[in-house]
This record gives structure tokens, C-alpha cells and sequence, in this order.
């Protein structure tokens, strides 16, 4: 906690003040506690945004993809949010997997790092942007799904993702 503390405030001059005291060229004593401003921790905050072209995403279901980027959402035009489908080229495979490299496959967004509201007001995000690979159909390529899977795809008419899955968050 303390050290926390003393990286957020610096004893001694700011930006600022050293470019006043060099035009002036007077002396500013140590023992003044000025604020310094943290560019580095507004900028490291990663705005969080819709699935939307280029986007990389993680698969978790055992048809062969490690990673996928998306190429088109299908509905919406800012882009995917949990549920969505999305059209997607396959980045990295497993070599006996039943998708290859270069493949465009469908994909299920089952994980999104942008927030959803919930009709109970609750709200739900997770670390990652996640995916479960689909045919035309809608139907999973792979026969089981890694990790949690939100229960709005009910809704979505996603039911067969939501059979396969560990967990429903």
C-alpha cells in the first residue's frame, strides 16, 4: 500500500515547475509534495469495444484452432457482442485438428471483454475475447467448449454450445 503511495506523489519538482524555475532561475526546495500527473495508467487502461474487424480472438473448443481473427461480425455494424456470429480466418491450428490454417470458418462469440448488462441489472465481462468455432448451420465443429459460457446464448438460440460447455456463468 505504501508503495503505491509514494510512486503516485514524488517529492521534488513536476514538468511544470522545472521549466518555471529554469526561465526564472530560482531554486525550489525538496520538501513540497507535488502531485504528479499519470499519463502511462490513463493510457494503459485498455478501452474495451465491440469484436470487430481484425480482432483476435481465442477458441475454446477442440476443432483444431488456437486462434482466430475476425474478419466480418454478421449483425450489427460496430461489430460482435456476446452471441454474435462472426466470419473468421484461422491465425493458428493444431496439426491434426479438423480446421487448418488459412481456413475461413463461422464462429460463436462465447467470451467478450466488453461489458453486457443483464436484465437483472447485473453486468457481465471477461478477461478475453473468445470463441467457439460453428458450420453454416450453427451447429459446433468441435465436441466440447473450455471454460465459462454466458447464459445469453439461450437467447441467441445457441442451445448446442451451451450443452457442451463446462461451465454457465
Amino acid at each position: 500500500m505504501s508503495a503505491s503511495f509514494t510512486s503516485k506523489w514524488s517529492i521534488g519538482r513536476s514538468l511544470l515547475g522545472s521549466l518555471s524555475n529554469n526561465l526564472l532561475g530560482a531554486v525550489k526546495t525538496t520538501h513540497e509534495v507535488i502531485p504528479r500527473l499519470h499519463y502511462n495508467s490513463i493510457f494503459s487502461q485498455q478501452q474495451r469495444t465491440f469484436i470487430q474487424m481484425r480482432t483476435n480472438l481465442k477458441v475454446v473448443d477442440n476443432s483444431g484452432a488456437k486462434r482466430v481473427m475476425c474478419i466480418q461480425a454478421l449483425k450489427g455494424r460496430r461489430g460482435a457482442r456476446l452471441g454474435d456470429t462472426i466470419i473468421a480466418s484461422v491465425k493458428e491450428a493444431q496439426p491434426r485438428g479438423k480446421v487448418k490454417k488459412g481456413e475461413v470458418v463461422y464462429g460463436v462469440v462465447v467470451r467478450a471483454a466488453m461489458q453486457r448488462g443483464r436484465c437483472d441489472g447485473s453486468e457481465i465481462k471477461f478477461d478475453d475475447n473468445a470463441v467457439v468455432i460453428v458450420n453454416k448451420q450453427g451447429e459446433p465443429i468441435g465436441t466440447r467448449v473450455f471454460g465459462p459460457v454466458p447464459h445469453e446464448l439461450r437467447k441467441k438460440k445457441h442451445l448446442k454450445i451451451l450443452t457442451l460447455a463446462e461451465h454457465i456463468a
